[in-house]
């Protein structure tokens, strides 16, 4: 059988221009996502005083992963906040474009991948003349930091199980099971917004983050309830942002992963770690080209919620 389009490397028709704040500097952002060569992969590119600077998103690029993915260069230029924008361009099937940014983070936008997702989707997609290539897990592979813990599993598709703990009501656990495809991704997890506790805001302040924090941008947890007057997008819209964020983390592999990934009160560290363990290890993958054709993958996608007592960290 011939490669189809569905199993070709794609990049964006036209030109998308972006305009927002960071939700951490608070600083406003203009950001541009141009069409690139196949095997060019995602590239950031840093606009600023010492002229333009290329950022790889690859997770050797990982600087710093204390409340948002920063991706850095060698000269000590970075770019953070990347995990939404990633998220999108990964589940979208997005494989080389360059990302011009003219601060140093992405626009928070709502505190979602919406509005990226609804960015793409307006321009399309162009299939280009290279077959796509994904990192399959052969193995597993676990990493471990305090009580939480992160795993690969081998599967035949790009699956996400995420289970979070707060030792609050208002989120308590949660737990979410996923087959990652373009239409799951957007119906069921960029909408999730990011969010945070009004009893750190001061903490966060005084430490430089969340200066562009908003009702607008982010989900407030105050001590009787939920801060922002509409409420909440999902019953469970925290566990879905946890997921948003594992699946932009792991775009930072390079290519995508079919596997399993499951993890227990993760995040931005826990997820790099993870894929740092997987390709540190020769024999936990390999590369090969695509497998199925996308469509097939679609009628296939489904999302299981629901499942807070499915596994815990001892269990698994």
């Amino acid at each position: 059988m011939g490669a189809t389009s569905a199993t070709m490397q794609k990049t964006l028709r036209a030109r998308i221009d972006i305009a927002g704040i960071g939700v951490h500097s608070g600083e406003p952002v203009r950001m541009s996502m141009l069409p690139a060569d196949a095997d060019t992969g995602v590239v950031f590119v840093r606009n600023g005083a010492d002229g333009e600077v290329e950022i790889p998103a690859l997770s050797s690029s990982v600087g710093a992963t204390e409340l948002s993915t920063v991706l850095g260069s060698p000269n000590g230029t970075s770019v953070a906040t990347v995990e939404h924008l990633m998220a999108a361009l990964s589940a979208l099937g997005v494989d080389n474009v360059v990302v011009e940014i003219d601060a140093p983070e992405v626009p928070v936008m709502d505190g979602s991948a919406r509005a990226f997702v609804d960015a793409i989707e307006q321009v399309g997609l162009r299939a280009q003349r290279v077959p796509r290539r994904f990192i399959r897990v052969l193995k597993p592979v676990r990493v471990q930091i305090g009580s939480g813990w992160a795993e690969f599993l081998p599967d035949d598709g790009r699956r996400f199980e995420t289970v979070i703990e707060y030792d609050t009501p208002l989120i308590g656990r949660q737990a979410l099971s996923l087959t990652l495809t373009p239409a799951t991704f957007r119906s069921q997890i960029a909408p999730a917004r990011t969010f945070g506790f009004m009893r750190d805001v001061e903490r966060l302040w005084s430490a430089g983050f969340a200066l562009g924090s908003t009702l607008e941008n982010s989900v407030v947890i105050g001590e009787d309830g939920i801060v922002n007057p509409e409420g909440l997008r999902f019953r469970d819209e925290f566990v879905r942002h946890k997921m948003l964020d594992a699946i932009g983390d792991l775009a930072l592999a390079g290519m995508p992963i079919l596997g399993l990934y499951r993890s227990y009160r993760g995040g931005h560290r826990m997820n790099a770690a993870a894929v740092g363990a997987l390709l540190g290890d020769p024999d936990a993958w390999t590369v090969v080209g695509a497998q199925v054709r996308e469509e097939q993958a679609e009628n296939r996608g489904r999302a299981f919620h629901g499942l807070a007592g499915a596994y815990t960290p001892e269990a698994a």
